[in-house]
């Protein structure tokens, strides 16, 4: 039995492959599957070749070699794996802390990395679904208060398209520098938070008043990254309360606000 193993035993369209064994130095081409291939190397324990492009997208194949004779080495199989597709994500964004992300597509079975921009990739195993793999994003802070990511996912069957899947990281907003107008007055009244930073996708504005009965899920306008208008809730108690902002980055710490 001339073949013993191949190294690796699967692969993709374009892998180089060791076909180890014994009484292979006559070897003129490799049988793979129904293709016929011309081999890299040849040595007496040592035959190399590269997947063809006429392999199938995946599956089992036969890999054997024809001797200078005529005869054919026994036959081994090999593992075509299918080059991974990412066709969404179970979020949009993530804050800078990084967080739990599934990625939708194909070909994840084989076990591999979700690779977020240039961010160290996140190891999964393989035996899993093959249409989805859920991870923990690694951890990203902006440059500005967010921006894009290209999420792919690579497997021994090769790495999938980049830029057709992204994700957008937010750093959290703040309130630190903030300023309120008016910053006291009645329940009820309306005021404009600016000067504070990071105001993008804003998802609740919270209140807090001064015996801590949170209102959240108040109404607002957005005017610009750095302000929006809202009002203090009619029913809040008398004396200093707060605004908080939610973002996908976070929530901010608070702004005062004293109601009269």
């Amino acid at each position: 039995m001339p073949i013993t193993s191949l190294t690796p035993s699967q692969g993709a369209v374009g892998t180089s492959v060791n076909i180890n064994g014994t009484a292979l130095g006559t070897t003129v081409s490799v049988n793979f599957g129904g293709a016929v291939v011309s081999p890299a190397t040849v040595s007496n324990t040592l035959v190399t070749f590269v997947v063809p492009a006429t392999a199938p997208c995946s599956g089992q194949v036969s890999v054997s070699t024809n001797l200078s004779n005529g005869t054919r080495t026994n036959a081994v199989p090999f593992f075509v794996i299918a080059r991974p597709t990412t066709t969404g994500l179970s979020a949009t964004c993530l804050p800078a802390t990084g967080g739990a992300l599934t990625v939708f597509g194909t070909g994840f079975a084989a076990g591999g990395t979700v690779n977020v921009g240039a961010l160290t990739p996140v190891a999964f195993a393989a035996g899993g679904s093959n249409t989805s793999v859920t991870v923990t994003a690694p951890a990203h802070a902006p440059a500005g208060c967010f921006d894009s990511q290209g999420v792919t996912v690579t497997t021994a069957g090769g790495t999938g398209t980049a830029g057709t899947t992204l994700i957008d990281y937010y750093n959290a907003p703040s309130l630190t520098a903030a300023t309120l107008a008016p910053a006291t007055g009645p329940a009820g009244t309306e005021t404009t938070i600016s000067d504070a930073t990071c105001l993008i996708g804003v998802t609740d504005v919270t209140f807090t008043d001064s015996a801590a009965t949170v209102f959240a899920g108040l109404p607002f306008t957005p005017i610009d990254d750095t302000s929006l208008v809202t009002a203090v809730p009619a029913a809040a108690a008398a004396g200093a309360g707060a605004f908080t902002v939610t973002t996908c980055g976070g929530t901010s710490g608070p702004a005062g606000f004293t109601v009269a």
